[in-house]
This record gives structure tokens, C-alpha cells and sequence, in this order.
């Protein structure tokens, strides 16, 4: 084996923790705080936010493709009235 693999193998080679491992871990836990649930609330009500403002520009959007496809379509039959018009008048 060259130097390398032996390296690579010591290091993945098990090892024992230790008798206070268990106790080290339980400490570590221990000193993170919880959040307040005033962040929690607060988070809840600015994804509400942002959706239900994206979800009314959705609708916005969605109204004006309709009204401009309403208009497209009252143009086309005003072109048709306007060309039987003209040709009763000729």
C-alpha cells in the first residue's frame, strides 16, 4: 500500500467516541435556544403576504388577456359590420 491509501484508511477506520460522548452530545443540544413563535408568526404572515399579493397579480393579469381578448373579438365583428356597411352604401 502506497502512503495515501494508508492515510485514507486510518482515517476511516473506526474509533471509539469515548466514555463522555453521550454527555458531550446532550450539552450541545442543550444550549441551543427555540426560536420565540413570534418569528414563527412573523414568517407565516409575510409567506401569506407575498402570496396572496402574487395570487392578485395573477388575477390582474389573467383579467387584462381576457379583456384584450374580448376587445379583439368586438374589433373583428365591428370590421364586418363596417364592411357590410359599406358595400349597402356603395
Amino acid at each position: 500500500m502506497d502512503w495515501l491509501e494508508q492515510e485514507v484508511k486510518r482515517a476511516l477506520d473506526r474509533t471509539d467516541p469515548g466514555s463522555q460522548f453521550t454527555a458531550r452530545v446532550s450539552a450541545g443540544v442543550g444550549r441551543r435556544r427555540p426560536l420565540p413563535r413570534w418569528i414563527a408568526v412573523a414568517a407565516s404572515v409575510v409567506v401569506l403576504a407575498g402570496g396572496g399579493a402574487g395570487y392578485r397579480q395573477y388575477r390582474g393579469v389573467r383579467a387584462k388577456q381576457q379583456v384584450m381578448l374580448a376587445m379583439r373579438l368586438a374589433a373583428g365583428r365591428l370590421n364586418q359590420v363596417q364592411a357590410r356597411v359599406m358595400e349597402v352604401g356603395q
